[in-house]
């Protein structure tokens, strides 16, 4: 099919290329659209790149102030930017000028005579860390060869714009009313977020944020690699000429990560979020108590058993810090991830105790106690829930070895805290469950920092895929097939799970401890999010 598409195709290239080196000419005569004045601009980015002279092609994007523009030199059209056609931006009041602005303040400056080769303000670029350097600051660059439109421009009111069209400079107008609200606040409310408060002088639309998220979640892309995208599409012939706002771009991407979660959750101040994994998603299928069951129903029932499995992933590694006690934590224990202080006291005060397994050499068991010095995570373990493959809130711990059962104890008895009440029945599978639930019960009361019902009976299983790994008893007890109760399941869903957090893993071995939290937080609540928007279609087939 695909390749009768590209056999009708092919007769026609040269028409479709005849049009692309049309384009690349202004049209004759070359006057603009809408005043028939002479014509110098072009936008890629509108519909129909309509010809404009300077102050057409300024009025028509106040309201696209993002679009890259292009100039006739005589010769060709040049990559050009809005700010050299005069073009403000002005915060408050719909976007009109503030009518208790100064009426004195200089026009802007037009050309060549706006730009500089960097900041003279010393004071503010070491207060912005306005970085005037590019992505790649080589030696043998002479900036007065760096073109026009990708030079910061003079002025201190000249705000550095980062949006999914690239890296723009616009001279920003605030309002200056007296009730008007700080500056930043200015910026954010014109969908403008700042990459700090005093003196802000880079700013990231809402636009390319969410476009960041999207690509990180989707693609596994990580801040670098994006940034030298919109270096790309700031300027594919010099790229490395862009300013490097890459560290700024992590640094607001981190707290809109929590801005996102905590409107999408219903929080207007993060204070209110107290619960543990009170930011994320949790599967709609399983039974909650109060949520989707009634508290009054009886729930000593089959059709109300929780579900889960639990899992190792090694690829999710993470190094240690260079400085570990400066640390910001945004939503430390608020998402998938555990938190922190209490898992720490946990691993402290519990000693890891090497057994023997009484089934074949399974590598789980074996490897328990392998360290590897440069790495102060070597995975995480994970909780889900068996029939849908959602994680479990509050419950992904990291391994400081290998996988060992103090760790897996940890994860699976915040599991069974979450939405339990009056929840009896639980039908636990793991790859070693042979070994793993002969210890489970004495550990946790042994110890004051785990807690599982004493009346709630757990059952063990094995997937189908591990079990045939063990001896010819343990299929007979363990594999699903022979549970009462199990349904038809492979308890192994979790497996699939690994393979989209792994796509994000590696871009976050190096990562602060509570930045990697977040963004493994992030990306297991997307999996929950697809999970629950496709389980109807996955019902009705």
């Amino acid at each position: 099919m695909q390749n009768d598409y590209i056999h009708k195709w092919l007769p026609q290239k040269e028409d479709f290329l005849h049009i692309l080196l049309e384009l690349e000419a202004p049209p004759v005569p070359r006057i603009c659209k809408i005043c028939r004045k002479d014509g110098v601009y072009r936008c890629p980015d509108c519909m129909h790149q309509l010809l404009l002279c300077t102050n057409c092609c300024r009025t028509m994007h106040e309201a696209h102030p993002f679009h890259r523009i292009q100039q006739w030199t005589g010769d060709f059209f040049e990559d050009c930017a809005l700010h050299m056609t005069g073009l403000q931006l002005h915060l408050g009041h719909g976007g009109a000028p503030c009518p208790s602005a100064s009426g004195n303040e200089p026009p802007p400056l037009s050309g060549q005579s706006r730009h500089a080769t960097a900041c003279k303000d010393g004071d503010q670029a070491k207060d912005d860390r306005q970085d005037t350097r590019p992505m790649d600051d080589g030696e043998w660059e002479d900036e007065d060869n760096i073109p026009l439109h990708l030079r910061p421009p003079v002025g201190s009111k000249y705000l550095t714009i980062v949006d999914v069209t690239g890296v723009h400079f616009i001279l920003v107008r605030p309002c200056q009313c007296l009730n008007a609200a700080s500056y930043h606040m200015q910026l954010f409310r014109a969908k403008l977020c700042p990459s700090m408060f005093d003196k802000p002088s880079t700013t990231f639309t809402f636009s390319v944020l969410d476009d960041f998220l999207r690509d990180n979640v989707e693609c596994g892309t990580s801040g670098m690699n994006y940034y030298r995208k919109l270096c790309q599409v700031t300027s594919n012939v010099f790229p490395h000429l862009v300013l490097d706002r890459y560290w700024e771009l992590l640094r607001v991407a981190q707290q809109w990560h929590l801005l996102k979660l905590l409107k999408w959750s219903g929080f207007e101040d993060n204070k209110n979020c107290t619960k543990k994994g009170d930011l994320v998603l949790f599967c709609m299928a399983c039974p909650q108590p109060g949520i989707n069951v009634s508290t009054n129903a009886n729930l000593d029932q089959w059709k109300y058993t929780r579900m889960v499995v639990m899992d190792g992933n090694f690829k999710a590694e993470h190094m240690h810090e260079r400085q570990p006690d400066d640390q910001v934590w945004l939503m430390d224990g608020r998402g998938f991830m555990v938190t922190n202080p209490p898992y720490q006291a946990y691993l402290k005060a519990t000693p890891h105790i090497t057994e023997k397994s009484p089934c074949n050499n399974h590598k789980a068991i074996n490897q328990a106690s392998v360290s590897c010095g440069k790495l102060n995570s070597t995975g995480v373990g994970a909780t889900a829930c068996t029939q849908h493959g959602c994680f479990y809130p509050h419950s992904i711990v990291d391994f400081q070895k290998g996988e060992r059962q103090l760790n897996m104890d940890y994860s699976l008895a915040n599991a069974l805290s979450y939405n339990m009440t009056s929840i009896d029945y639980v039908l636990c599978f793991y790859d070693i469950n042979c070994a793993y639930m002969k210890n489970l019960r004495r550990h946790v009361d042994s110890s004051d920092l785990l807690h599982i019902p004493p009346s709630m009976r757990i059952m063990a299983g094995i997937g189908m895929w591990h079990v045939h790994g063990h001896k010819e008893e343990c299929y007979m007890r363990y594999s699903p097939l022979f549970i009462k109760g199990s349904g038809w399941v492979n308890g192994e869903i979790i497996e699939t799970l690994w393979s989209t957090l792994n796509i994000v893993s590696a871009s976050t071995r190096g990562m602060t401890t509570p930045y990697r939290q977040e963004l493994l937080d992030f990306q297991m609540n997307d999996s929950n999010f697809m999970k629950m928007i496709r389980m109807g279609m996955e019902i009705q087939g």
